[in-house]
């Protein structure tokens, strides 16, 4: 036997053991642990047989410590077994599988203890992901940063029903617009999907659309039992019924067996002797074996197109046939998604597979060749090595104060651009680290100083023509390897997805970069799953969405965001901060650069205030509104309020009857309306909130920590209210939605009222809508003289 026919055979015989522990793993949680409820615990066994055979050709001969993965969500089970005979998951977790601290439902970064790149629990955002982690590894080799490790690939594995989602789609396009190398997509073509069996005729599409994009599509229909028999009389006819089968029939006879094969190709192929003499020539189980012996299911046929695309970069997308649930009884039932096994079907392939009784959790269990061959197999194997996968990168020192331009009036959008523009013309480290990106409104977010100091870029340089023919224009931007600009187009999934992988380039490349990414406020909504997952990897960037509320007047509804401060509140692994005043501005950003580096415990525990030596994202939430700017020294004290979530414009008198807290844009409203009621209203307070999300995230760590014996802890929040009488009011003003404050009643349990934006906006000046919504001057005297009489 030649050392190539040894490999395939320890392979072979690994499968089958990666194929019983992924079973055994979902068996166990569903029908041998003990349960408090009768909930369904899944686990999607056939999903995770349909790519045993890919992933075990992938992670024991193919794939090596530099390349990345984003596996199948479904195949999460199969994963996790392959992580477990490589000494890098425990069989604690696996017994555990989706229960608390056990191997997760699929894969996560931030909860799994195992070798994950991706989380992919969302469909679709881990494929996305590897394109543009590809990409970022380019950025990075274009600054001569990671050169002291190979390049690697980033490689997806999904199923064929994923490919419905839009953001796939999305992606593609980005990728070719930026000369996508060293991406791989293996689609596990299984044609079922949740609820049904995939079109007619569905590979076809694929291999056009990747085509299109400049992607190398390989097509693994056959495998060697097939092609050998293709090669025999009769081979042709059979090769031409198969390619012509529809993928209903073909799940339908798989599940049915060898004798249903026999019987429909017969009569199908009735009076074509040598066609029949083939299929005649082969009992039952072997004929049920030659038409299951599909590429995916091959790992000869693999080895060799994943060989065959490793001589070079560009990307490649393999559609592998595979059958779902290949291997269990359940193999092609069209209701096999969520199908479990029964205890007498995996009796039956325990048996089967020669494993014991009580030994079910044994690597070796079962298997033939001698046990120092196999584990000498797995030691060896080029992607398990002892050196660990994730990375870390030194922290990118920050200056201790970001310059403020010196205006009087002025909107903290135009503040934002000044502050980064002047941070690139000062150079060094810290703006060498910084890579900014936008959906195609870099102009209008106000990036334009930014880029015309640092550049776009582009593995290639690309000459300004307007620059080049003499046309006068605002903008230089010349696209090179040295550019700090990934422009991207129009689309919002891909905006948070690029900063995902951005923002992962220290864990996955070891470098950091500090990614700055910008955005309309209202289409956050566009791209909120994205940001969702790139939060839950923990990838850490400051996403700048700006204009906000409804100060895009003229714009109408469409242009207008209600509902984002509550995203910014309720978001996990995202600080959210929506300042008034460009000087409060430089404070969060300054902070912000810092806060996305820090890497604590990601799981605090119940007596954690807040999470700031864990560090997360960052939501800066900005307006175009031109406002009187103070002119003020903010340092100490005042600059840690700031960033903790408020502090007092006007400090309230011992007998407060009101307190105005107000948050973002509508601060001249609030402090004029402070000042008109003055004469009414003893002792008045104003109340700027710079972060609803840091001040509320701070109270209910402080609740937390007493529930848990810390008698004295006390929250920003909570020492802010602390002095206000019993009787005294609260009223909270937003450019957003009105429970975004609302919440503040709780904290000293003050009666309080709120006001913000409930609807869409309609077209019309910013004095017109304030006016309508209750937001101008007139609008908050009257609510507040209102709100205090019921205390009087």
């Amino acid at each position: 036997m030649t050392e190539a026919d040894r490999s395939i055979t320890a392979m072979a015989q690994i499968e089958r053991k990666v194929l019983w522990l992924a079973t055994w793993m979902i068996h166990n949680a569903n029908h041998l642990r003990l349960k408090s409820d009768d909930l369904k615990i899944g686990g999607h066994q056939a999903s995770s047989a349909s790519l045993t055979t890919i992933m075990t050709a992938l992670y024991f001969s193919v794939l090596k410590p530099e390349d990345r993965v984003a596996v199948k969500p479904h195949a999460s089970p199969v994963f996790h077994a392959i992580q477990y005979l490589f000494g890098k998951q425990s069989r604690e977790k696996l017994e555990r599988f989706r229960g608390l601290n056990g191997a997760q439902s699929y894969p996560s970064r931030t909860k799994d203890n195992d070798d994950v790149d991706f989380s992919t629990g969302s469909v679709g955002l881990g494929v996305a992901h590897t394109l543009f982690s590809s990409l970022v590894q380019d950025y990075l080799r274009a600054k001569d940063l990671g050169l002291g490790r190979p390049e690697g690939r980033m490689v997806a594995l999904l199923g064929d029903a994923e490919m419905d989602e839009g953001n796939i789609f999305e992606a593609l396009l980005e990728g070719w617009k930026h000369g996508l190398r060293n991406c791989w997509w293996i689609v596990d073509y299984n044609r079922q999907s949740l609820d049904a069996v995939v079109r007619e005729g569905l590979w076809e599409r694929f291999e056009s659309i990747f085509r299109s994009f400049g992607w190398e599509v390989l097509i693994l229909k056959h495998g060697q039992l097939q092609q050998r028999a293709f090669a025999e009389p009769g081979g042709d006819q059979l090769k031409a019924w198969i390619d012509s089968c529809p993928n209903q029939l073909y799940s339908a006879l798989t599940f049915q067996g060898g004798a249903a094969w026999r019987k429909r190709m017969l009569e199908d192929m009735a009076g074509q002797v040598e066609v029949s003499r083939l299929i005649g020539s082969r009992s039952d189980e072997e004929l049920l074996a030659l038409m299951a012996n599909l590429g995916g299911h091959d790992l000869v046929t693999l080895l060799e197109a994943f060989g065959q695309a490793r001589h070079h970069d560009r990307p490649v997308c393999f559609i592998a046939y595979t059958i779902k649930g290949f291997g269990l009884p359940l193999a092609g039932h069209k209701d096999n998604h969520a199908g479990i096994l029964t205890i007498a079907q995996v009796d039956a392939l325990r048996e089967a597979l020669g494993i014991r009784p009580g030994h079910e959790w044994d690597i070796l269990e079962g298997l033939s060749l001698p046990s120092h061959e196999l584990e000498a197999f797995i030691a060896t194997a080029p992607f398990n090595t002892s050196e660990t996968r994730r990375l870390t990168a030194p922290f990118v020192a920050v200056p201790k104060e970001l310059v403020v331009p010196a205006q009087t009036v002025q909107s903290t959008q135009a503040g934002f651009g000044q502050i980064l523009s002047e941070i690139g013309r000062n150079g060094g480290d810290f703006a060498q680290r910084i890579v900014t990106t936008s959906p195609d409104v870099t102009v209008s977010t106000n990036l334009g100083g930014w880029v015309n100091r640092r550049g776009l870029f582009a593995r290639r340089e690309m000459a300004d023509i307007f620059r080049r023919e003499r046309i006068p224009s605002t903008f230089a931007w010349e696209f090179s390897p040295k550019g700090q600009h990934m422009e991207l187009g129009i689309a919002e999934m891909n905006l948070f997805t690029m900063l995902s992988a951005l923002g992962l380039s220290h864990v996955h490349f070891g470098e950091r970069l500090l990614p700055v990414g910008t955005l309309y406020d209202p289409f956050i909504l566009r791209g909120l799953d994205a940001l969702n997952y790139a939060c839950y990897q923990d990838a850490r960037f400051i996403v700048v969405a700006t204009p906000s509320g409804i100060t895009l007047a003229p714009e109408g509804g469409a242009h207008q965001s209600i509902a984002t401060p509550l995203i910014g509140l309720a978001q996990d692994g995202l600080a959210s901060f929506e300042p008034a005043f460009v000087d409060e501005l430089a404070i969060i950003l300054r902070f912000a650069f810092d806060y996305i580096q820090r890497d604590g415990d990601r799981e605090p525990n119940s007596v954690t205030w807040l999470r700031d030596a864990t560090g997360g994202s960052v939501y800066l939430r900005l307006s175009t509104r031109v406002i009187e700017q103070p002119m003020r020294a903010l340092s100490g004290d005042l600059a840690e309020a700031i960033v903790n979530g408020g502090y007092w414009m006007r400090e309230p008198g011992p007998n407060a009857e009101l307190v105005i807290a107000y948050m973002g844009a509508v601060a001249q409203e609030a402090i004029s309306a402070a000042g008109a009621l003055a004469g009414d209203c003893r002792d008045i307070g104003v109340l700027a909130v710079t972060s609803a999300d840091r001040l509320n995230a701070g109270w209910n760590a402080a609740q937390r920590a007493r529930s848990y014996g810390e008698r004295q802890a006390k929250s920003h929040a909570e020492r802010l209210l602390h002095g206000l009488a019993p009787h005294c009011r609260i009223l909270t003003v937003s450019d957003g939605h009105p429970a975004t404050l609302a919440w503040l009643a709780a904290v000293g349990g003050h009666k309080t009222r709120s006001l913000g934006v409930e609807h869409f906006g309609q077209s019309g000046s910013i004095e017109e809508l304030y006016h309508h919504y209750g937001l101008d001057v007139d609008g908050i005297v009257a609510a507040a003289n209102a709100h205090v009489r019921e205390s009087r």
